[in-house]
């Protein structure tokens, strides 16, 4: 089964097996899929803004 989730609440995020990272901000400067993948591929990609703030929630 698949569940789609939109969320921001990275404690929900970190639990994800996986994840497509929008932005790279939001309107028209937003929409492109700056990152793919599981937690730990996000928290790697250097273009995921995502991936900074979701950092500290998997030690």
């Amino acid at each position: 089964h698949t569940v789609v989730v939109i969320e921001h609440n990275l404690d929900l995020i970190k639990c994800a097996d996986y994840i497509i990272d929008l932005g790279p901000e939001g309107g028209d400067r937003g929409g492109e899929i700056v990152a793919a993948g599981s937690p730990e591929k996000i928290v790697a990609s250097p273009h995921s803004i995502t991936g900074r703030y979701l950092k500290p929630y998997l030690k």
